[in-house]
């Protein structure tokens, strides 16, 4: 079994390889993942190694080469794809592990230049995780730390089921979608209102007791986009019971009411 091991998040990426690694399972990797598992002792191959090409554009261009995603792609059930593989002297990869470059991250912070966001758009990432999670039937797909250890204890008292490697591929193509939406809204020109696409990209906050009625579900989201614009996104609940669907209105238009009221940010300098 072989791996492809690559993320920006590192949490828990050297105890999962480490992992995988007493599975016997072969690791490639790239760039900063590769140098913290080298680090921490874990044996584990250059990604180039499986493309024979070195990085090259500062490392814009490293994992996008048929070494890469012959092997991702490949239908283990197909023997042509198989025979093809081994034509051309390329091997099988059965899970990929890769979270991307912190683009939300960079362009949240003040300050932050056009060329320094662009060059925290990921284009190797979505396109490995794009492939591995098309291919969910035979290759296992990993976007989020939380997944690493139950990913392990299956590998390690057996196969992990048709069901699970859905989901992973469901959250893969999720990851990549909410990417693909916070680098078109940053690119947006500003006031444009109602462009002719547009997606939104939501991540849950918390579940709450119940929607607008008690025999409801319902859960809070918030906009990556605007999650650190004031607002009860970024409020602290300090007591009390878990809030309702009722309760997040309510504490919207009390919100809403004083920022109304409230006067406007100006710049003041004394002479």
């Amino acid at each position: 079994m072989r791996a492809l091991v690559s993320v920006s998040d590192k949490t828990g990426v050297v105890d999962f390889a480490r992992g995988l690694h007493q599975l016997g399972v072969e690791i490639y990797s790239t760039g900063g993942t590769k140098k913290a598992l080298e680090d921490a002792g874990v044996p584990v191959h250059s990604v180039g190694e499986l493309t024979n090409f070195p990085e090259i554009l500062d490392g814009r261009v490293k994992t996008l080469h048929p070494g890469v995603h012959a092997g991702i792609l490949a239908r283990r059930d197909v023997p042509g794809h198989l025979s093809q593989l081994a034509e051309k002297g390329l091997v099988a990869i059965d899970l990929v592990a890769v979270n991307l470059y912190p683009f939300v991250q960079t362009i949240a912070k003040e300050g932050t230049t056009l060329e320094q966001a662009l060059e925290n758009i990921d284009i190797g990432g979505p396109t490995m995780i794009r492939s591995a999670a098309k291919n969910f039937p035979h290759v296992i797909v990993i976007v989020e730390p939380a997944d690493y250890q139950p990913v392990l204890e299956k590998l390690r008292t057996g196969e992990i089921g048709i069901e699970e490697r859905k989901k992973l591929a469901e959250k893969a193509f999720q990851h990549v979608a909410s990417y693909d939406t916070a680098i078109a809204s940053y690119l947006r020109p500003e006031g444009e209102k109602f462009p002719p696409e547009m997606t939104i990209a939501l991540r849950k906050l918390q579940d709450l007791s119940y929607g607008e009625n008690p025999h409801q579900e319902a859960a809070f989201y918030i906009e990556e986009a605007v999650a650190k614009e004031p607002g009860i996104t970024r409020a602290t609940q300090l007591s009390g019971r878990e809030l309702s669907f009722n309760n997040i209105l309510d504490l919207d238009a009390a919100v809403s009411v004083v920022q109304d009221f409230s006067p406007p940010h100006h710049s003041y300098h004394q002479a």
